[in-house]
């Protein structure tokens, strides 16, 4: 009852940027801890014991939104509000993301491979497909979006699935991505840092400060209108997920309820797609 009780829904509307430190806070006590108790599942239980810290604030503010569904009659301000519960919300994520992707770059070797075991099999699955994809078939920018396109349509099916059935179950495959985009943020820079070693003979700040940079460039550029499409799929499902436990899809409240599930579930879809044309046509002009 610590962790959990540091940020409530209201004070993090209040200063969301907060919430990035209170994401590095949950994600590395919860890296100390899998290491500390359940060494051997490392990888897994730290993605678990980060998203048990934030699941309250997570639910609370869910309720609150199903409440300002109920009390706004302007489906502009009910809008207005849900994106400052996702500014917050992001800001949380990325804090997980700098957790992980500290942990990765400044840990032990021994030690990364067992707290990261499972984010690192995953991306070695993904540049597997991707270059065998490469290899087999020459594949035009339009193929690329849409498969790059479909895969984050079944993230986010997935997110909604786990919010309606578990309320803020969405936080735990984002948490996930975290993990995973950390990883691979961290290899990004350990390659970076051991290219340059390699070429330079020695680096300063200057240097490591650059390459941080672009490891962080190089996964936000389409990350963060991604995730903040991820999380609006959990708020429109959370919002279903607590309206019916509070029996409130009855008489007029269903129709302001799944109106607003709706726009946030065509808001997502609109955020999918720009992510995937940003993942397409605009990072590629910078790192491949």
């Amino acid at each position: 009852m610590v962790l959990e009780d540091f940020k409530t829904p209201i004070s993090a509307l209040k200063h969301p940027w907060q919430m990035f430190f209170i994401g590095i806070l949950y994600a590395s006590v919860a890296i100390l801890l899998s290491l500390w108790i359940f060494k051997e599942y490392a990888s897994l239980v730290m993605v678990f014991l980060t998203v048990f810290a934030c699941v309250p604030l997570i639910y609370n503010s869910l309720k609150q939104q199903e409440k300002v569904d109920l009390v706004e009659r302007s489906e502009r301000r009910i809008m207005k509000n849900h994106a400052r519960v996702l500014e917050y919300l992001i800001f949380l994520f990325l804090g997980f993301v700098a957790a992980y992707s500290i942990a990765f770059i400044f840990l032990p070797g021994t030690i990364v491979e067992e707290v990261f075991k499972s984010q690192i099999q995953t991306i070695g699955a993904i540049n597997a497909q991707l270059s065998g994809k490469t290899i087999t078939a020459h594949i035009t920018s339009t193929e690329f979006f849409t498969q790059i396109f479909f895969n984050n349509i079944k993230v986010l099916l997935f997110c909604i699935f786990f919010a309606f059935f578990y309320g803020a179950g969405a936080i735990f495959i984002l948490t996930w991505n975290a993990s995973v985009i950390g990883a691979a943020t961290g290899i990004f820079i350990k390659n970076k840092i051991a290219e340059m070693l390699a070429s330079l003979g020695a680096l300063n700040v200057v240097n490591y400060f650059h390459i941080a940079s672009l490891g962080i460039i190089r996964y936000m550029i389409h990350g963060i209108p991604e995730i903040a499409a991820y999380f609006v799929g959990g708020i429109a499902g959370g919002i279903i997920s607590v309206a019916m436990i509070n029996h409130d899809l009855e008489g007029n409240k269903f129709g302001v309820i799944m109106t607003d599930a709706v726009d946030l579930l065509l808001l997502a879809i609109s955020l999918l797609i720009f992510a995937g044309l940003l993942e397409v046509f605009v990072t590629p002009l910078f790192f491949y």
